[in-house]
C-alpha cells in the first residue's frame, strides 16, 4: 500500500514537472529573425540595415546584441553593441546602425557574440540568444 502511494506520488510529481516545463517552453517558443538586409556606404561609415522579426510569444522591450566585425582577411576588426530597442511580437522592424570610419567592403563577416540585454515577459539574454536566427541578403555573412 505504501509502495503504491509512493508510485502515485511520483507519477503526480513527474506530471507537474512536465507541465511546468511545457509552459515555460511555450513562453519562449518561436524565433527572432535577424536579417542583415543592406550594407550601404555613407560618408561617416558603413550603414547596416537589419530587418528584425520577433516571432516569440512576448514583446521584446529591449534587445541589445554584441556584434563582432571581421575584416576581409577574417581577422577581428571591431566589437560593437547593437541596440535594437523594443521589438513587438509578430511585427517586422527595420533598425539601422552606422559603423563609423568603416568601409562596408572591408567587412566580411558579422558574428552575433551574445545578447547583453533582452527584456520582456519570460525573456532573458540567454533565451533570446537561443531564439536568434541570423541571415544576410548582403555579401557580409552573419553568424551567431
Amino acid at each position: 500500500m505504501l509502495a503504491s502511494r509512493l508510485t502515485l506520488a511520483c507519477a503526480f510529481a513527474l506530471t507537474a514537472i512536465s507541465a511546468t516545463a511545457e509552459q515555460s517552453g511555450a513562453e519562449q517558443s518561436g524565433a527572432i529573425g535577424l536579417e542583415l538586409n543592406a550594407a550601404t556606404q555613407e560618408d561617416t561609415g558603413c550603414r547596416l540595415s537589419f530587418l528584425v522579426q520577433n516571432e516569440l510569444e512576448a514583446d521584446i522591450k529591449q534587445l541589445a546584441l554584441e556584434a563582432v566585425l571581421f575584416d576581409a582577411q577574417g581577422q577581428v576588426s571591431q566589437l560593437t553593441l547593437l541596440d535594437f530597442a523594443a521589438l513587438p511580437k509578430a511585427r517586422p522592424r527595420v533598425r539601422q546602425f552606422i559603423i563609423a570610419n568603416t568601409q562596408c567592403s572591408a567587412i566580411s563577416r558579422l558574428l552575433i557574440n551574445g545578447a547583453s540585454a533582452c527584456t520582456g515577459e519570460g525573456l532573458t539574454p540567454a533565451s533570446c540568444e537561443q531564439a536568434l536566427k541570423p541571415s544576410s541578403r548582403t555579401t557580409i555573412e552573419v553568424i551567431g
